[in-house]
């Protein structure tokens, strides 16, 4: 109960940090481009290597890898995850499943968005 009570506190935080800066970045910009997400999973992908480098450098302990990466980072932005999990399966020579999961996680993703909208449509 102790690690579900760390990831959500850390979901809390990082859910309220996204809100707060992709609101003040599109703020900036007069364009319907999103550069508040942009710039939200830009963040969360450098703040994930950070903590998992610093869980190769230091050791952190998994309680603390669990509230920053999952908690924090997984609530401010899951591409930060995506990206991670990616680069771990490049990293590791995994480079046609690297390529698959980048691939289905984009066309799949776009595809089940399109489905739930038109479902609803027909509702």
């Amino acid at each position: 109960m102790r690690i579900v009570a760390l990831v959500g506190l850390g979901s809390f935080i990082g859910g309220t940090l996204r809100y707060l800066i992709a609101q003040m970045v599109q703020s900036k910009f007069l364009s319907a481009f999103p550069f508040g997400t942009l710039t939200v999973n830009i963040i969360g992908c450098f703040v994930i290597g950070i903590v998992f480098g610093m869980s190769e450098k230091f050791n952190l302990s998994p309680e603390w890898r669990l509230f920053l990466a999952t908690g924090i980072c997984g609530g401010f932005t899951t591409f930060s995850a995506f990206s991670l999990e990616t680069m771990q399966l490049l990293r590791d020579g995994q480079i046609l499943y690297g390529l698959l999961y980048v691939a289905a996680s984009i066309l799949v993703g776009l595809l089940a968005v399109y489905l739930g909208m038109t479902l609803l449509k027909l509702i």
